[in-house]
């Protein structure tokens, strides 16, 4: 694939789902990916990118920041407390917030700072024991917190199980989000974005389909 190929499979989804022309958010999920591979990506005229881990994001971006004018970044994996104050300083979005301590420490932070990035709240929609988010029983408590505190909560993020049809999970996240007033949906990747962007998603995090296949650090 190629961000050409897969920006066209994007905009004619738009079309088949009666969405507005461009108006679902691509993020490039560059995690894991060679800095060869991610300027490649950069030169194409991509400027929205996903990455999973705070450090990981320090080492690769600032060098690029400095070349490439406009880049957004966005958190898209699981944040640790003790990297909060790096990630508000680092990302223009966090897709990750999934309990009430993260929460709380991003209001405060977000008071001594002046700012704060957009923030989804993770959704665990298959209730996988080994995933990151909040369960979907636990959903609309956690977006009040938020608002209590302040934050500035976009929408709701998910990641299905890998063996299941995602379709249903799309579908739980959209009614919660429907429910709670809502209208972000970061939903769909390289394998589902399509069926994502028919059932309502405004963002969607395609990494292997842009860069081809991730490459372990040694």
């Amino acid at each position: 694939m190629s961000l050409q190929s897969i920006t066209e499979r994007l905009h004619a989804a738009e079309r088949r789902a009666g969405r507005t022309p461009r108006s679902v958010t691509l993020i490039a999920v560059s995690k894991v990916q060679p800095a060869d591979r991610v300027e490649a990506v950069l030169a194409a005229g991509q400027r929205i990118f996903g990455e999973n881990r705070v450090q990981e994001a320090q080492g690769r971006w600032p060098d690029f920041q400095a070349r490439y004018e406009g880049i957004s970044l966005h958190l898209i994996g699981p944040l640790q407390s003790n990297k909060a104050r790096a990630a508000m300083g680092m990302f223009d979005a966090i897709h990750s917030v999934d309990r009430v301590k993260l929460a709380e420490t991003l209001a405060r932070l977000a008071d001594e700072i002046g700012r704060c990035p957009e923030l989804f709240l993770q959704v665990n929609t298959g209730a996988e024991p080994q995933k990151a988010g909040v369960l979907p029983a636990e959903a609309d408590a956690l977006v009040a917190r938020c608002r209590a505190l302040s934050l500035p909560v976009t929408g709701l993020m998910c990641i299905p199980p890998a063996e299941e049809d995602p379709a249903p999970h799309f579908r739980l996240l959209g009614e919660i989000a429907a429910r709670n007033g809502l209208t972000g949906l970061s939903m769909g990747m390289s394998e589902d974005f399509e069926t994502a962007v028919a059932l309502g998603a405004t963002h969607v995090r395609v990494g292997s389909a842009i860069f081809g296949t991730r490459v372990a650090p040694v």
